[in-house]
């Protein structure tokens, strides 16, 4: 859950960086997220949709925008803008392939969203990497086409600002500046079911790290996943834009 102030260089892109507002530790009062209206549901919603397979595959926009479609050949609902405010180059994870067309999650309510864009208006990219966390064990597991790499005790949403569950995808790396957040910050697609906005934000989940080492482990957040700050720099400099994670 961010909202962003500053610019610095991240990983492979110039990014803005994350002022996270719905992660702070729990012994921080919590502001009080402001009344808005939730964006508009996507041209599909899947919000239950499966895990990622074992490799997977991003689609990174090649021009300014890039159109959204409902179906292949239907009429365009959305135009998604490139680079994205961050900075970032947009970046979105591939579900299926029809022809000429791809379908493709979206980072945007509700979670598990779809839509469809052409191929030829994207790069694919082969991504070896995948995530999955799990809320019961406070643990974030690093996968290499589909086989075990690594484990990494984390924090993740308490009782009442849950992480979401679901099957999502890394949107942005950022380098915040504030305090408490860690050296890095991957923003994720997954928005929080709880806040439709914080502290400025839309409510989007990110994962990063923490000044609160004694929180890894814990149920501690509004929603955000924590790593401590040496396991988020190690991802930091592994994953790609587009990597998927599930999270049960």
């Amino acid at each position: 859950m961010f909202t962003r102030t500053t610019v610095c260089v991240g990983a492979s892109a110039l990014l803005t960086i994350l002022l996270l507002a719905g992660c702070t530790p729990a012994a921080t009062p919590d502001a009080a997220p402001s009344a808005t209206v939730e964006a508009q549901p996507s041209p599909a919603a899947t919000p239950t949709a499966s895990a990622p397979a074992a490799t997977a595959t991003s689609a990174t926009a090649i021009g300014a925008t890039l159109e959204v479609f409902a179906e292949p050949g239907g009429s365009a609902t959305t135009t998604l803008t490139n680079p994205q405010e961050s900075g970032a180059p947009l970046t979105l994870l591939v579900a299926a392939a029809q022809g000429d067309w791809l379908q493709v999650h979206l980072a945007q309510r509700p979670n598990g969203s779809t839509g469809w864009v052409r191929a030829d208006a994207v790069q694919q990219h082969r991504l070896e990497y995948s995530l999955e966390a799990s809320t019961e064990a406070n643990t974030l597991t690093l996968l290499k086409n589909g086989q075990v790499v690594k484990s990494f005790s984390a924090a993740t949403g308490t009782g009442g600002t849950p992480t979401p569950h679901g099957a999502f995808f890394v949107t942005e790396l950022l380098e915040p500046t504030n305090e408490g957040y860690g050296p890095f910050a991957f923003g994720l697609s997954a928005f929080s079911d709880v806040l439709s906005s914080f502290g400025g934000g839309p409510g989007q989940i990110g994962l990063h790290g923490t000044d609160d080492v004694e929180s890894i482990g814990q149920s501690a957040s509004h929603g955000c996943i924590r790593l401590s700050n040496a396991d988020i720099t190690e991802l930091a400099n592994l994953l790609p834009l587009g990597t998927p994670i599930t999270i049960s």
